[in-house]
C-alpha cells in the first residue's frame, strides 16, 4: 500500500519508486511487516532534519540535575555544621541533590546513633528547601543520607534560568 498526499493506493514497488523518483521524493517504507507493506512518499531528508531539530530543543530543556556532596564528621563543631549548611542550602537553590556523608574514625563506630542524629539534624534544618530520598545508610564506616530539591524550589530555579535567557535574547536582539 502505497501512502501519497493522504491518498492510498495498493500498487506494486517498482511503480511506488518510480513514482517517487519523478518527484524527486523517497519512497519510505512504513510497516514492512504489514500486509501488503505500506511505504510512503517524502522528503526522508527534511523528516530527519526536523527530528533532529526537535531533539536539540528537548536537548535544551532538560534540566540536569548533578548529585553534590557534603562531608560531615561524627564530632563536627557548630561553626563548621553552618558552613556544610550553607554549602548544602547553595547546591539545593541550583537545583541539584545533595549526599550527606558523614565518615567514622576509630572507636566512633561503636556511636552510629551520634552520627544519624548529625545528618538528622542537618535535614531537619535544610527541610524547608529539600526532601528526604534516602535515609541515613551505613556503608562501611560512612553512613549518608540523600536529599533532593522540592519541587517549588525546582521550579523557581527554572524559571529564573528562562528569565536569564530571556534577557539575553533582548540583549542581542538590542544589538
Amino acid at each position: 500500500m502505497l501512502i501519497d498526499n493522504g491518498s492510498k493506493k495498493v500498487i506494486n514497488t517498482r511503480e511506488a519508486q518510480r513514482i517517487a523518483e519523478s518527484r524527486n521524493l523517497d519512497l519510505v517504507i512504513v510497516q514492512a511487516k504489514a500486509q501488503p507493506p505500506v511505504a510512503r512518499i517524502m522528503d526522508w531528508g527534511k523528516v530527519k532534519f526536523e527530528q533532529q531539530k526537535k531533539a536539540r530543543e528537548n536537548k535544551k530543556k532538560q534540566v540536569i540535575v548533578q548529585i553534590k556532596e557534603v562531608r560531615l564528621s561524627p564530632v563536627i563543631g557548630e561553626g563548621d555544621f553552618e558552613t556544610r549548611k550553607k554549602a548544602a542550602t547553595k547546591f539545593l537553590t541550583a537545583g541539584n541533590k545533595v549526599k550527606l556523608n558523614l565518615r567514622f574514625r576509630g572507636r566512633m563506630m561503636t556511636h552510629q546513633n551520634v552520627g544519624r542524629d548529625v545528618l538528622m539534624k542537618m535535614a531537619d534544618q535544610l527541610k524547608d528547601l529539600a526532601n528526604i530520598d534516602q535515609m541515613p545508610k551505613l556503608l562501611g564506616r560512612q553512613m549518608s543520607l540523600l536529599l533532593s530539591p522540592k519541587p517549588e524550589v525546582i521550579k523557581k530555579v527554572q524559571s529564573e534560568k528562562k528569565n536569564k535567557l530571556k534577557e539575553k535574547e533582548n540583549a542581542k536582539n538590542e544589538d
